[in-house]
């Protein structure tokens, strides 16, 4: 099965595809490499998932705001990059925007991996880094960048 009917099996519809908010490029190939700039935690419509976790949103709320962010990257890898050309997703950064005392930011996280998990197979398991920060660009609950092998 394919990555786009995975997605449609799914229930996810991808959003168009983000327009960076600075002077930077959504991804960049470097030989058999790509970088996917931070995708943010916003929906089909543009509008930005916000707050912090711990303190304005649940822990579940976090958890989706981690899928929207997925959902972005997908959306760059299918229309900047092509589904097939990617190889491996090798290595995932999350950060979370959190109350100061919330700790549990691998498991907001996985709202994403598991996205890609799930999309991807064994192709979408990835490395991956937990960031629990104070602010987001455009106060967004979750960004996330993604490391991939291109074929």
């Amino acid at each position: 099965m394919t990555p786009e009917e995975k997605i449609k099996q799914l229930g996810f519809v991808l959003p168009p595809v983000p327009k960076p908010a600075g002077v930077y490029l959504p991804f960049l190939e470097a030989g058999k490499m790509a970088y996917l700039s931070g995708q943010l935690s916003k929906d089909a419509d543009g509008k930005i998932f916000a707050g912090k976790v711990g303190k304005d949103l649940t822990r579940e709320q976090g958890q989706g705001a981690a899928r929207l962010a997925a959902l972005n990257a997908l959306a760059v890898m299918k229309h900047l990059i092509g589904f097939d050309k990617i190889a491996h997703i090798v290595k995932m950064t999350g950060f979370v925007q959190t109350a100061p005392d919330f700790y549990e930011i691998p498991t907001v996280l996985n709202g994403a991996s598991e996205i890609f998990g799930q999309v991807f197979g064994e192709l979408g398991q990835h490395a991956r880094s937990a960031v629990g920060v104070t602010s987001l660009p455009m106060n967004a609950a979750v960004e996330i960048e993604l490391v991939l092998e291109l074929k």
